[in-house]
């Protein structure tokens, strides 16, 4: 289920990054881009500080390791990755 504000909602700054990486990719936005991108201040910035800090900060497990464990949950999902 997509919410109609995430999905037409964005500010015009928004829209524009979004056409641009429609027409360089070729393939609609993913649905995480246009979240990240709806309100960025209130969820964007919050959330990619949250996951640098996860998939990049103090770990046992190498970066490879947690990218592979996230690929593979988004895969269990069917999510994009």
């Amino acid at each position: 289920m997509r919410l109609p504000q995430v999905e037409h909602g964005h500010r015009l700054r928004e829209r524009l990054v979004m056409a641009m990486m429609r027409i360089v990719s070729r393939v609609r936005v993913p649905d995480i881009v246009r979240t990240l991108l709806y309100r960025p201040e209130l969820f964007g910035k919050p959330m990619s500080v949250w996951t640098q800090a996860v998939m990049r900060g103090p770990s046992e497990w190498s970066v490879a390791e947690r990218e592979l464990f996230a690929a593979f949950t988004s895969n269990l999902y069917h999510c994009r990755f």
